[in-house]
């Protein structure tokens, strides 16, 4: 009824091989993220769809995974299979205990 169910992934499922997609704001980047995630805001995102890799798997992430949910229905539009939206985004990243960094690499926050 409302199109295509969006595919998740929880955050326990990330794997280091996983693309971990970043679509947050720069402030909240700057703030807080996870080491290793590609950082792409939302808005962005059309014009540097080539950075989004193809061939292997990819987890978009925001704060709570409503714009996250987004990107992924928009990548999968435009022919990305290998895309999931990760559950609860960083805020669940963080309540799980996986490391959060600033972009200063001191200990970071979810904004």
């Amino acid at each position: 009824m409302f199109g295509p169910q969006i595919p998740t992934v929880t955050v326990p499922e990330i794997t280091d091989e996983t693309y971990l997609l970043d679509v947050r704001e720069d402030d909240e980047w700057a703030a807080g993220h996870a080491p290793g995630a590609h950082h792409l805001p939302m808005m962005e995102l059309p014009a540097r769809l080539a950075e989004v890799p193809t061939d292997r798997d990819v987890a978009v992430i925001c704060r709570s995974g409503g714009r996250s949910a987004q990107v992924v229905a928009y990548l999968m539009r435009n022919g990305w299979d290998q895309v999931r939206n990760v559950a609860g985004g960083m805020g669940d990243w963080a309540a799980a205990g996986r490391p959060v960094t600033g972009s200063d690499g001191q200990p970071g926050r979810v904004l």
